[in-house]
């Protein structure tokens, strides 16, 4: 039996989530104009807004900030 490996990905803790009763901050303020932002080329060119959906790294292992957007989902269970 082959024992099997995983890479875990090393990147900055997510920023700091507000105290209950101070107002979060707005998704689009949250998730646009990061530092590892990439355009996916797939995408047309006025696409090209910065925002994460965007980018070429979002929801794959290569997003640093993948953690945080698994956070804001509320369920990942099939229905």
């Amino acid at each position: 039996m082959r024992a099997s490996s995983f890479r875990v990905p090393v990147h900055p803790p997510a920023p700091p989530r507000p105290f209950p009763g101070e107002p979060e901050e707005d998704d689009e303020e949250r998730f646009t104009d990061r530092p590892c932002y990439e355009f996916n080329a797939a995408l047309g060119d006025a696409s090209d807004d910065r925002h994460c959906r965007h980018c070429r790294h979002y929801l794959t292992s290569r997003c640093p900030h993948i953690d945080e957007f698994l956070d804001d989902v509320d369920d990942l269970s099939p229905e």
